[in-house]
């Protein structure tokens, strides 16, 4: 995957924050990885790949936090689209950590707000406390759940390829090596061969990837890590709904 990046001019973080996708629109995808590097190999004249001192794939931690009942990951399981998500999100090459709270409505819109984390370890993050003095009004204007009643209930590892188009109207996020730990049942999951990739663009203008997804027969299909994994390491989870994508993903695994 390395010696295939190294063919894609490089586009730099401070290049990267001058593009504004005013109209954006957010599209997943689900493969494997024998076909991320054929699209790679059709991608390389037309995309720019992220480059951070010399890396081109980052390493990223995720931790997810819930009511004792799950009730995050059932208001998604169930198909409601005005709910919620809480995380601390941590790059990990650069040491930069952040509490996050994702809010999706019900048109369908999704709006991320976040707080910086000075001392986030991502390798012993057990102290952590939600209900520390600096989190208390960001959460209590952002968060529509008590944080005395949430706790840690699904870590995540995965790396991050990103790709910004010639025209700079889209980015594209790839992750591998998925790994997921249920804090809650002490169980792990991982999903090493698996690829989401998410086209993040200007609507209204023409994308060269899309194309390409389409000659590779790659399909939209949703993917929510944090549901996704829980459904995966928690069997006490309805997970009705779930069924159907982690079948297509089997599926996927059986194919590569």
């Amino acid at each position: 995957m390395e010696e295939i990046l190294k063919q894609f001019d490089p586009i730099t973080l401070d290049e990267m924050s001058g593009i504004r996708l005013m109209n954006r629109t957010d599209t997943k995808f689900v493969t494997t990885r024998p076909m991320l590097e054929r699209l790679l190999a059709m991608a390389r004249d037309d995309y720019f790949a992220q480059d951070i001192d010399g890396q081109r794939i980052a390493a990223y931690y995720t931790v997810y936090f819930d009511t004792p009942d799950c009730n995050m990951y059932t208001v998604h399981e169930t198909g409601h689209t005005n709910r919620q998500k809480l995380r601390v999100r941590s790059y990990v090459d650069s040491h930069l950590n952040f509490l996050e709270v994702k809010t999706k409505n019900n048109r369908g819109r999704t709006k991320k707000k976040r707080v910086a984390l000075d001392d986030f370890n991502p390798d012993d993050n057990s102290a952590f406390n939600l209900l520390e003095s600096t989190f208390t009004e960001f959460l209590s204007t952002n968060l529509r759940y008590d944080p005395r009643i949430l706790s840690r209930q699904l870590e995540n590892r995965f790396s991050r390829i990103t790709l910004v188009n010639k025209g700079k109207t889209e980015r594209l996020t790839i992750d591998t090596n998925l790994r997921f730990h249920n804090v809650a049942t002490n169980t792990d999951r991982s999903m090493d061969d698996i690829v989401i990739i998410e086209l993040k663009r200007d609507g209204l203008v023409p994308s060269p990837i899309l194309r390409m997804l389409r000659d590779l027969r790659i399909k939209p299909h949703g993917f929510s890590k944090y549901v996704i994994g829980s459904a995966l390491t928690n069997c006490q989870l309805h997970c009705n709904r779930m069924k159907p994508k982690v079948h297509d993903i089997e599926r996927l695994l059986v194919k590569k």
